[in-house]
């Protein structure tokens, strides 16, 4: 999800959905977060199934398939610290994240110093021994962490009012409409058996999917 390859296992179940859906057969490939949409803008992929949260930057770049789920943003802290209450909070402390993430920009927007790290397990890493004072992530990332990691002493301080919506960008143009249209219409069928729903509860124990209109 923005920058996590820890919630691997829910992307890549949805992306073999939609691709039972179209009758394809999908070629996985695992790569570090600011990789994958360089992989992408070189034609060495065609869809980034990876939770990537729709932005205006990224909308300038990319043609979105419809959402397929949507999450908050979280202020992830160790257990024991009550300093941050509210967005800004952060400013003056250090977070973490991967540096072309959504979340690297908001928490320099807030005033943080942020550490750039290669993936989630690293920026909970810092976090864990108090090299950092929090991260921003989305709040499956936290579920999900905290899913494999029950005893870890971390909690959400600020959950954001607004949800982020996820989807899958491909490159922007003619070349490809029509396989975003057929990802859509998958979605939308896999939304509607709730195939979507039933995937996010098994990995995050909540349903943050979305269904297309």
């Amino acid at each position: 999800h923005d920058e996590d390859d820890n919630l691997v296992g829910y992307d890549v179940e949805v992306a073999r959905a939609i691709a039972g859906k179209l009758g394809v057969e999908v070629n996985y490939v695992e790569g570090e977060w600011d990789g994958l949409l360089a992989g992408l803008d070189a034609g060495r992929y065609d869809v980034m199934v990876n939770g990537v949260n729709v932005d205006d930057e990224r909308q300038e770049k990319y043609d979105f398939s419809a959402p397929y789920a949507a999450n908050r943003v979280a202020v992830i802290v160790s257990g024991d610290n009550d300093s941050i209450q509210s967005m800004e909070d952060l400013e003056g402390k250090n977070t973490a994240n991967t540096i072309t993430s959504t979340y690297a920009k908001l928490a320099q927007q807030y005033g943080a110093e942020v550490t750039a790290v290669d993936d989630l397990n690293q920026t909970f890493e810092l976090l864990l021994t108090g090299r950092i004072d929090a991260t921003l992530n989305d709040e499956v990332a936290y579920y999900d962490y905290m899913k494999n990691h029950p005893d870890a002493n971390i909690k959400i301080a600020v959950l954001s009012e607004e949800a982020e919506e996820v989807a899958i960008p491909m490159r922007k143009g003619e070349e490809t409409r029509t396989l975003r249209d057929a990802i859509d219409k998958a979605l939308k069928e896999l939304g509607e058996e709730g195939v979507l729903s039933e995937l996010s509860e098994k990995y995050f124990g909540v349903d943050i999917s979305v269904t297309a209109e």
